[in-house]
Parts: C-alpha cells; sequence; structure tokens
C-alpha cells in the first residue's frame, strides 16, 4: 500500500512540474501578447520590428549595434562571394590598399579552405624579395598556426601588417614541394602604385607590368607608355599576370586609348541596374600600337574587362593561362560610422557578350577552392584539361571562338613552368630559400657599390665581373645542396639570371634591373615576344 501510495505521488509530483512549466509558458506567451500580432508588410519590415522587440523586451541587457554588425556578414554570406561588409577599422585597411600606401609584406590573398593562398605579389616588395610567389600557401604566421582555422581576411592583414622595419616570420606550402617553406620578411612601406616597370625590350617592343587598378593607374599607365613610344615603341606586352583588380573605370579607360571612335568596350547589366554600354572615344592614344596581354590564373576582374576588350575586338593577342573569373560589378557603399559595403550591383559583359564570372550557386568555400582545383586538375599544365559550356560560345568579329561562365581563355596557352619542382636541386634550395637569402647577403655585403648603380650597362657590368653562379653553387654547398655536374648547365640558364635579377632589384634601378635579366627565362614573355616577330615576319 506505501508503495501504491509512492508511485501515486510520484505520478502526481509530474503532473504539477509538467502543468507548471506549461502554465509558465502560457503566462510568458500572454504577457508577451499585449497587442495583436504584429503586422509586417515586408521582410525589411519584420527584421527592423525584430530589433525593436529585442531593444525594448529581451530580458538581458544587450547592444544593439554589436547584434547588428555581427547580423550583416551573415546576410552578406547569402549573396555573392565579392559582396563585402566592413567595419570601419577593416575599411581603413581595404581603401588604403587601393590608394597612397600601407606598411606591410605586399601581398594579395583569398581564404580557401580555410588555408590563407597567396593570390598575387607586389613587386619589390618584403614578400617578393623573400621568394614569395602566388599559389603558396600559408599555413603559419608567427606562432600562430592559421591552416584550419576561421579566419577572415581582415584578421590575416591585421596579422601581416605592421610597422616599417618590424619582421614577420611565415611557413608556406608550395605545389610540388613536401616540405614546408620558412621565410622571414621585413615589413615595410608598400607604395601603392600600379606599374611595376616599364622598359624596352629592345627597339620595337616595350614592356608594361601592371599589379592593380587603383585610383591612379591610368595616369600612371599612360606615362609609362607615352614614354615608351618616344624611345620608339610601335609594339607593346601588357603584363596582366598576378593583377587581382580594382577599379573598373581605370580599365577602361586603359583600353579606350588602344581603340578608335564608337568601339564597344564593355557592358554591364543587372536585375535592378539597366544595361549600361562603354564605348571608347576616340581619343586612341596607343591605336596604332600593337598590343599582347599576359594573363594567368590570378588575373581578375578590371584586368579581365581589358584582356576581354581587346581580345573580343580582334585588337591584340591574349598569352598565358586562363585567368580567374570574376565578371561583377561591385558598388562601394560608404556610411558615415566609417563602415562600408561592397554590393554587387551588376555583371559585366565583354564585347561579345559574355560575361566570365564563374559560377557560384555551389557556395562560397567551393568558390575560393577553384584555384586549387586547377592544380589538381592539371588546368595549369595542358589546355586540353580546361573544359567550357558550349552553351557559353561567343564569336569575335574575325571568327574566333571565345567562351563564358569562367574566366578568359588565352588565345596562345604557356604551361605553368613546372622545372623548378621538378629537379631535386631546385625543389631543395627553395625549401631552403637559398637564392633570397643569398642575394640579401650579398646584397648586405656589397652595399656601398650597389647603392651607386643607376643604369642597367653599369648594372651588367659589374656582375660579370662577380662570379654570382659560381658563388651561389658554393653557398649552397655549404648548406647542404650540391648539383650534379649532369644537371649543372641547366641549372645555369635558369638560376643565374634570376640571381642577377634579384640583385638587380636591390639597386636603385629596382624592378627594371630585375626585369632586364628575369625576361630571358620568362616563358610566357619570351612566347609574347616570339608572337611579334611571327607576326612581323
Amino acid at each position: 500500500m506505501k508503495n501504491k501510495f509512492n508511485i501515486f505521488h510520484t505520478f502526481l509530483t509530474v503532473i504539477i512540474i509538467s502543468l507548471s512549466v506549461y502554465l509558465g509558458f502560457q503566462l510568458g506567451a500572454n504577457r508577451a501578447s499585449i497587442s495583436q500580432s504584429i503586422e509586417v508588410k515586408t521582410p525589411i519590415t519584420k527584421l527592423n520590428k525584430i530589433l525593436q522587440l529585442i531593444a525594448d523586451r529581451y530580458v538581458d541587457s544587450v547592444s544593439i549595434d554589436s547584434l547588428v554588425e555581427s547580423t550583416i556578414p551573415v546576410i552578406i554570406e547569402h549573396l555573392d562571394p565579392h559582396s563585402m561588409y566592413f567595419v570601419a577599422e577593416d575599411k581603413k585597411i581595404m581603401d588604403e590598399s587601393l590608394q597612397g600606401s600601407f606598411e606591410g609584406v605586399g601581398i594579395t590573398f583569398n581564404m580557401t579552405n580555410d588555408t590563407i593562398l597567396v593570390m598575387g605579389v607586389i613587386e619589390g616588395g618584403p614578400a617578393s624579395r623573400v621568394g614569395v610567389e602566388a599559389g603558396d600557401r600559408i599555413i603559419r604566421i608567427d606562432d600562430s598556426i592559421v591552416a584550419g582555422k576561421k579566419l577572415n581576411s581582415n584578421n590575416v592583414m591585421k596579422m601581416l601588417r605592421g610597422e616599417s622595419g618590424s619582421k614577420v616570420s611565415v611557413d608556406i606550402i608550395r605545389h610540388g614541394f613536401d616540405k614546408e617553406i620558412p621565410i622571414i620578411m621585413t615589413r615595410a612601406k608598400i607604395p601603392v602604385k600600379s606599374v611595376d616597370v616599364s622598359y624596352m625590350i629592345n627597339d620595337s617592343i616595350g614592356f608594361i607590368k601592371l599589379s592593380t587598378f587603383s585610383r591612379n593607374t591610368y595616369n600612371e599607365f599612360i606615362s609609362a607608355a607615352t614614354n615608351l613610344k618616344k624611345q620608339g615603341m610601335s609594339k607593346l606586352i601588357l603584363d596582366l599576370r598576378d593583377n587581382t583588380g580594382g577599379y573598373m573605370d581605370q580599365a577602361i579607360r586603359i583600353a579606350d586609348d588602344f581603340f578608335g571612335e564608337k568601339v564597344l568596350i564593355i557592358y554591364t547589366e543587372g536585375y535592378n541596374s539597366r544595361r549600361e554600354n562603354f564605348y571608347s572615344s576616340g581619343k586612341g592614344r596607343l591605336a596604332d600600337i600593337e598590343i599582347n596581354i599576359l594573363i594567368n590564373e590570378t588575373t581578375a576582374s578590371a584586368s579581365e574587362i581589358l584582356s576581354g576588350a581587346i581580345q573580343d575586338n580582334d585588337r591584340g593577342v591574349i598569352i598565358g593561362r586562363r585567368s580567374f573569373g570574376k565578371g561583377l560589378v561591385q558598388a562601394p557603399i560608404p556610411f558615415n560610422d566609417g563602415s562600408g559595403l561592397n554590393l554587387t550591383i551588376a555583371r559585366y559583359h565583354t564585347p561579345t557578350g559574355r560575361c566570365i564570372q564563374r559560377p557560384y550557386d555551389k557556395g562560397l568555400e567551393e568558390y575560393n577552392h577553384d584555384l586549387y582545383d586547377r592544380i589538381l586538375n592539371n588546368e595549369l599544365f595542358a589546355a586540353a584539361n580546361i573544359h567550357f559550356n558550349d552553351s557559353l560560345k561567343y564569336t569575335t568579329p574575325s571568327g574566333k571562338i571565345v567562351y563564358g561562365g569562367g574566366g578568359i581563355m588565352p588565345d596562345i596557352f604557356v604551361a605553368f613552368d613546372t622545372i623548378r619542382s621538378a629537379q631535386s636541386f631546385f625543389r631543395q634550395i627553395s625549401q631552403k630559400n637559398l637564392v633570397y637569402n643569398f642575394v640579401l647577403n650579398y646584397t648586405d655585403k656589397n652595399r656601398e657599390i650597389i647603392n651607386g648603380i643607376t643604369y642597367f650597362e653599369q648594372l651588367d657590368d659589374f656582375l660579370k665581373t662577380q662570379h654570382i653562379f659560381d658563388n651561389f653553387l658554393t653557398y649552397a654547398a655549404a648548406n647542404g645542396v650540391n648539383v650534379k655536374s649532369s644537371e649543372l648547365a641547366e641549372v645555369k640558364e635558369i638560376i643565374e639570371p634570376q640571381l642577377k635579377g634579384l640583385i638587380g632589384r636591390n639597386t636603385p634601378l629596382d624592378n627594371e634591373g630585375f626585369y632586364h635579366y628575369y625576361e630571358k627565362i620568362d616563358v610566357t614573355l619570351q612566347k609574347a615576344i616570339e608572337c611579334f616577330v611571327m607576326v612581323n615576319d
């Protein structure tokens, strides 16, 4: 009898607790429902009302400002890969990258599978001076492991930037190498200049390398091109490799100078944006100049606008590898608190009508993984591994077939150079970063002479007396790396121009001192020179 009473008492207690919980919820609901159900006419009204209810009725103290700031990025993530929201501090950092100058290491990057993928390296900056390359993956910054961490790009920028003269160490992984490569960079002031180098390759061919499309890009470019024309330039090789873009209007202005009047350069169109055509003005300062453009897998955005205008109008030859594939137009929208929104408002279309934007319907992670997928699929090594959708086929005025939906395919494909990762000697000196360390040591020992070199012939005469390659082999051997006698000639052919070029970059000649030597082993550049010769023959 006692056991039955205990069971009944327990059962009754459970019923009472359950009723209490239920009635408690109802009581809370009744307290909240002071008025009729809230009318919301639009989703925006609903969102505003929810925020107001939280501010007025929520049980605990809460910062609505913080709530909004953390909610906006979540909303933006559901749009496209290139719409972005920046808090005030981060917007300032982004603005500095396109105008003025900043202090850092001089790289552009994407976050891919929670890994920092180097997209481009600013020529002459700290990263380029110690051998960081586009395609490298950064897995550690100073004492922090960054691979596999949920970092956003602004967190990474804060880790890499810092006062000039301060040092930052990174570990990188490079395709084709089985070990991490440790690198130490000394931060410096990075001037935001667009023209890395401009010089005459020979009596008729000029070379200009553009690293970005900033607010002053057109002025820098036309100044360099005008100077080369005075030196006899009738043909131009424009290098847009690793140029990740910037301001669209700067690309349009440069394209304008290569055409006569009323030639379509680009048009933009979006769901809320009517079609807008951009035609050449007819000023054509460079209309009489033959042009070849160099591109690769990190050529993006404004660089693709310029390349597409030249290719679709049969104005020049595009040489290299398939470009990145960004065909979306962002409008920068600043807010009075210093924050800002880069909102995608339209797609741009090249003159034949193609949009070269890569698909992003499978999510941001897969979209950002595309470049690595290209490597895994051997696309960088053979044009036959690149596949386009035939429904996105377009035809230029001359009858040439071009494709949309996945970047710009070059007219002449040049495979990624694998020789430096194929041979043991190249792999070992890269993993130990011996080339760049040797050049730094050499430069320090010869600083007084190097600082006095002001023209290329002077540099060349000096280096011919220095036995640079032999000294490097001795240095490499001292660090445990020896070259096979059967590979010596090939190694010299590749390494000696690099060594001389990197030393040249440390002189007042800067990038011009580098490219005069490096052009000899730059396969894509050599193909562009060869193409000009073939056309004129």
